[in-house]
């Protein structure tokens, strides 16, 4: 099924460089996927890996969903006809090809499972888990550094408190401005960016507060020890995230939340006890 998807998507690049030619020439202009504005910048594929065939469908159809939306986009832009009617029947074929990519997953599926929830599905994790988890996850690991290099190099509960207050703060601010500013959803459909910025500040803001507020108890190793606890919840809370709606196996997920985590707790910890 896929090997038929993919003969027909070199039909259409092959219809759109016929057009090109007929209104422009032979002349090709370098356009990268980061030239064109709300366009997303997808994952590399192979950092993917290991894929399940489930995760495989997913993948697949969001891909169509995003492509369908902005051939149609365009179209609604397209001053000439013929380029109008030409995106107009692309899109129509990537509608298509997302309903084949859902037909494979209720092939494999035990029963079937609605197209209406399946979408609905697919632009949460768009509009809400993926700004979300990535706050979460800058929230909870960027701020470790900053944190316990204020706890070890002052040992004064109060004023770890505040830094570690400022760094959820700032962290929080900024992603959520560099998640709103990334795309406007007007191409992608991944949702209001006021929303996912929103979103994305928010958790990162409570992803840094959580190691930070044990710090309100005025005993220095009694607040320590909760912070370390509150840290290795939120690695946990991130893992399971990444396996409920990324498809990661959770083993993997956790191995590599982990490792990024404890590099930059050594790091704070090494700074504030030199």
């Amino acid at each position: 099924m896929y090997d038929k998807m993919a003969e027909e998507e070199i039909g259409h690049r092959d219809a759109l460089l016929d057009l090109h030619r007929k209104k422009f020439g032979e002349f090709l202009p370098l356009i990268r996927r980061q030239d064109v504005k709300g366009f997303v910048a997808r994952r590399p594929i192979w950092l993917n890996r290991p894929l399940g065939i489930d995760a495989v469908r997913t993948f697949a159809a969001e891909m169509e969903f995003e492509t369908a939306r902005f051939y149609r986009r365009a179209a609604d832009t397209a001053q000439d006809q013929a380029t109008r009617d030409l995106l107009t029947r692309l899109a129509a074929a990537e509608d298509k090809h997302e309903k084949l990519a859902q037909e494979l997953g209720e092939k494999i599926s035990p029963g079937a499972r609605r197209a209406e929830d399946e979408t609905a599905r697919r632009m949460f994790v768009l509009q809400y888990v993926q700004p979300g988890l990535a706050g979460l996850m800058d929230g909870s690991v960027s701020t470790l550094a900053p944190l316990f290099a204020a706890a070890f190099a002052t040992h004064n509960t109060w004023a770890t408190f505040l830094v570690g207050l400022a760094a959820a703060v700032g962290a929080g601010i900024s992603m959520g401005f560099a998640e709103a500013l990334s795309d406007d959803g007007s191409l992608t459909g991944r949702g209001a960016p006021v929303v996912r910025g929103a979103v994305c500040g928010v958790m990162t803001a409570v992803g840094g507060l959580g190691h930070a507020l044990p710090y309100l108890i005025p005993h220095f190793y009694a607040a320590t020890a909760l912070a370390f606890a509150v840290v290795a919840l939120e690695l946990i809370a991130i893992s399971w995230i990444r396996t409920h709606y990324m498809d990661t196996p959770f083993l993997q997920a956790a191995f590599q939340v982990v490792i990024g985590g404890a590099l930059v707790f050594a790091a704070g910890i090494l700074i504030g006890s030199s």
